[in-house]
């Protein structure tokens, strides 16, 4: 299995709701950096960290939240997810639609890194009152 057929999974996992599935390609001190300005910015080492701190919260905080993939670019040992998160903000009840691109590092087929680039304002206008 290629890289980008891993990463390919792990969003098929993501779009099936199986978070074992979206966590089981991940590197046990995977590097996962959410973008400044994102409502989870940071960064997350292992995956429970990953799992509680982004996805967890994405689950709490967000209805119908997805992020649709249109197209992985395969770079070896990188990959290159294109796509457009949405969803509704539970507390405020606000739609939001921003495109993303997520740069996933990866060695020996594990995904040992993940960088998140994204128009974070899309996202906190959602976010407001």
């Amino acid at each position: 299995m290629s890289n980008a057929d891993i990463i390919r999974a792990h969003y098929a996992a993501s779009d099936r709701g199986d978070l074992e599935g979206m966590l089981a390609p991940f590197a046990d001190d995977i590097r996962w950096t959410e973008a400044a300005g994102f409502p989870y910015a940071g960064t997350y080492v292992g995956p429970q960290a990953v799992a509680e701190n982004v996805f967890g919260r994405i689950q709490d905080e967000w209805d119908d939240y997805t992020v649709a993939i249109d197209e992985v670019l395969d770079a070896g040992d990188s990959v290159v997810g294109v796509g457009t998160y949405s969803g509704t903000y539970k507390k405020t009840g606000r739609f939001f639609a921003a495109r993303v691109a997520h740069v996933w590092r990866l060695e020996n087929g594990r995904v040992t890194a993940f960088e998140q680039f994204c128009d974070t304002e899309l996202v906190a206008r959602a976010l407001r009152d």
